[in-house]
């Protein structure tokens, strides 16, 4: 296949159709020369446009004095079964400021979701459930589950100060209390929580929690930890929020709803009561049991703090959500949010239907699961579809790596290769990254290493885009003849130094991801054939594919670094050091995560120098931390221990399809991990026009 039939003709495509919509402004920055021409107006508005959002307002002396509600909900207050809406808000409430007018009330946001295991597609909608959050650009913290927060001077004590009057989606009080409950009667649990988080710790010590009144928390280090606050704003277990990831057994920090989940614990409860309730539920036990209580996507009667709540679960044809009466956030004029009723999430039985759905205008906001290889037909189908296409670029400087597992054992030939640095390079510098950005991002990804974008404050320098990470045919054959692999077979195929025949190499890709994976290993391993590597491609259903990372078991993992931009807040997938999700090594992560009780160390001394250096970073202030990262992405790069190819692109969470419909709509909205899209947007100031 020529690079002219792979790609270009399509980029041709996207040229000729949108170059007057800044498709090309992938970076944010608009073509001012085509500013007003009457192209740009019929193309209708930039699929990248400014990056724009709402506000909050922060000054109580501007928050209004009266307060309305959905109809819905007025009506329910009339008949006696709400109380009424002053009621409901806190005395300080969130008070959003939407970013183009004042909504209406009404509607159902049609969207899609793939399975019980896309719990992500509602967590990211309802994420102002976390205590504290990130405005709309992901650069600055903002009050969230908490009205205001306060570090030491010394970083070893973060208070937290709540809203005074707020109430669960049940109308019971939201205090400290369900902070202490958390704490004590479930991280504290040997039987819910086995390890500690290392969130929550700070050079491997633990942190402790405690409650100064209602309305305060305090956490407390015994050494300093100035990133905590970074912690509970991010994407994290002590920050991600109520509903973040419960589907992975974790026991999300830091609340939970005391008044409910005690009815399922053994401290609450006698113990036959509650045998007869797991019993009744068909569970092994009341950690089984309890586990199911708490889990938002399932559990249609627990009590929730985001704007919407579940009534109708996951496991499900259609993921249904309601409004939260309860709900704490108003806008500049005192309505209380959100302005959509419910959000309906159709099952799609794959990817493609998601796809074909959203091109036929079934859906009326969809960043998830659409796919960057869809977007001239998206394009050719707006106006049919009745919807806007727009393009969010990510700040992750990979969207498909090759993640070297460096605790491979299983075939010492194949270990000693992967852990040799040259070898690494060597496959990096055989990889034509142009090819696969014309071909799989049509043209508008970034080729290189993974380093996060140059804009964040922890990217290394420009120079480390291209480290190691250009097509160089000619060096990486140099490289390979140097460290010993200079023999070949007849087909030009490198030999293996145990004389058991030729070097295969195995790329391990997951079925049904935001991108086509396996395409893109079956385009590298001819890439290869010029360097004489043999590769074997083995796509995998998704469980499979972690269930042989969590074994140890593959050698090469092609999966995304989405996060990785933020490092000290989720490095799974540039640092093996999360023993849940860890493509550079399972063994190594368990080592990191238990200080050295569990796994085995890296055995490169680079590897652990970075290691080291993370584990550094809680107790630094910001801008130490910031040369911590950039030191830590130097040595990620040149040691190429993950193998980057495109990325800054908008192939993950970034293709947004939006029905014309909606209004307060971002022409671009940041796409990332920590800022929880598409929830630094607020959702809940969505509404529609008609």
């Amino acid at each position: 296949m020529s690079r002219k039939q792979a790609g270009v003709t399509r980029r041709e495509f996207l040229r000729d159709v949108t170059l007057a919509t800044g498709t090309l402004a992938l970076a944010g920055i608009a073509p001012a020369a085509l500013a007003g021409q009457a192209a740009d107006q019929k193309m209708g508005a930039q699929l990248i446009g400014k990056l724009e959002g709402p506000s909050l307002v922060l000054d109580p002396a501007k928050w209004p004095a009266k307060f309305a509600e959905a109809p819905a909900l007025a009506e329910l207050v009339k008949a006696g079964k709400l109380p009424p809406v002053r009621e409901r808000i806190p005395e300080e409430p969130m008070v959003v400021k939407p970013l183009h007018s004042i909504g209406k009330y009404g509607g159902t946001w049609r969207r899609a979701f793939t399975g019980p295991g896309d719990g992500e597609n509602g967590n990211r909608i309802v994420a102002t459930d976390k205590i504290l959050f990130w405005d709309y650009t992901g650069t600055k913290i903002m009050p969230c589950l908490a009205r205001d927060w306060r570090l030491s001077d010394d970083g070893k004590v973060c208070t937290i100060f709540l809203r005074k009057g707020h109430k669960w989606s049940d109308g019971h009080p939201f205090t400290a209390d369900d902070f202490l409950f958390w704490y004590e009667d479930i991280y504290l649990d040997k039987n819910l929580q086995p390890t500690p988080d290392p969130f929550f710790m700070v050079n491997g010590k633990p942190g402790r929690l405690s409650k100064r009144d209602d309305h305060t928390v305090v956490f407390e280090f015994p050494e300093p930890n100035f990133m905590f606050v970074d912690v509970l704003a991010g994407s994290t277990t002590m920050g991600g929020g109520q509903a973040r990831e419960q589907h992975m057994g974790r026991t999300m920090g830091a609340y939970m709803p005391a008044h409910y989940l005690k009815q399922f614990h053994p401290k609450y409860v006698a113990k036959d009561e509650l045998d007869r309730k797991v019993k009744a539920a068909g569970f092994d036990g009341w950690v089984s049991l309890i586990k199911s209580k708490w889990d938002w996507r399932l559990n249609t009667e627990l009590p929730v703090l985001g704007p919407w709540k579940t009534y109708s679960p996951i496991n499900t044809p259609v993921w249904g959500l309601e409004r939260n009466p309860y709900y704490y956030g108003v806008d500049s004029e005192g309505n209380q949010l959100p302005y959509i009723d419910r959000i309906s999430m159709g099952l799609a039985e794959n990817l493609e239907v998601v796809n074909l759905r959203a091109i036929a205008g079934q859906y009326d906001f969809m960043e998830r699961h659409t796919s960057l290889g869809k977007l001239p037909v998206f394009l050719e189908n707006r106006s049919k579809g009745n919807y806007s296409v727009h393009l969010d670029p990510a700040l992750n400087g990979g969207d498909a790596v090759l993640h070297t597992n460096q605790a491979y054992e299983a075939d010492p030939e194949i270990a000693k290769w992967i852990l040799t640095r040259d070898f690494r390079r060597a496959l990096s510098l055989g990889i034509d990254r142009d090819q696969l950005n014309e071909t799989f991002w049509l043209g508008v990804g970034t080729p290189g290493s993974v380093a996060p974008s140059e804009n964040a404050p922890e990217n290394p320098g420009p120079e480390w885009r291209k480290k190691w990470s250009v097509l160089d045919v000619k060096q990486a054959n140099q490289l390979l003849d140097k460290i010993g692999l200079s023999k070949k077979d007849g087909e030009g195929y490198r030999l293996r130094t145990d004389g058991k025949g030729r070097m295969r190499i195995e790329l391990q890709t997951i079925a049904g991801a935001f991108i086509n994976f396996a395409q893109v290993a079956e385009m590298i391993k001819e890439q290869w054939k010029k360097i004489g590597i043999q590769t074997d491609v083995k796509d995998l259903e998704r469980n499979l594919f972690f269930t042989k990372i969590a074994n140890n078991e593959h050698q090469i993992a092609i999966f995304i670094n989405d996060g990785s931009e933020q490092i000290y807040l989720y490095p799974r997938y540039a640092l093996p050091v999360d023993p849940i999700q860890c493509p550079l090594g399972h063994p190594i992560a368990r080592w990191y995560a238990s200080d050295g009780k569990q796994g085995k160390p890296p055995k490169d001394p680079e590897l652990l120098r970075a290691l080291e250096l993370f584990k550094s970073a809680p107790g630094k202030k910001a801008e130490e931390r910031k040369k911590i990262a950039k030191e830590i992405w130097k040595i990620l790069v040149d040691g190429q221990f993950s193998i980057g190819t495109v990325g800054l692109s908008p192939a993950v969470m970034g293709v947004r399809i939006v029905s014309n419909r909606l209004g307060n709509i971002p022409a671009r909205q940041v796409n990332a991990q920590h800022a929880r899209t598409p929830c630094s947007s607020h959702p809940a100031t969505f509404f529609f026009k008609a």
